[in-house]
């Protein structure tokens, strides 16, 4: 078994437990990371509310796929087979 089979073994219980957080608690997290945004955003005087923009984009797109909401078909895993 190699080095990176033997880590995927051992993360797998916590990516388990933390889909499991981020399908209970979605909602909110979703909200913080809103919240978060719009801070940043003031406090930038708007000057990066593009890049904030698609940040907040980006880490709720991570949300979804960590909570299995998104219905792709896969398990979220984006590395390919080993050959």
């Amino acid at each position: 078994m190699g080095l990176m089979d033997n880590l995927k073994a051992r993360l797998a219980p916590a990516k388990d437990k933390v889909s499991d957080l981020a399908l209970q608690h979605g909602e909110k997290i979703g909200q913080g990371l809103d919240k978060a945004a719009r801070t940043v955003d003031s406090r930038t005087n708007g000057k990066y509310s593009d890049r904030i923009e698609s940040g907040t984009g980006k880490a709720k797109d991570a949300l979804d796929r960590l909570s299995h909401k998104d219905d792709g078909g896969g398990d979220g895993d984006t590395t390919p087979p080993a050959a």
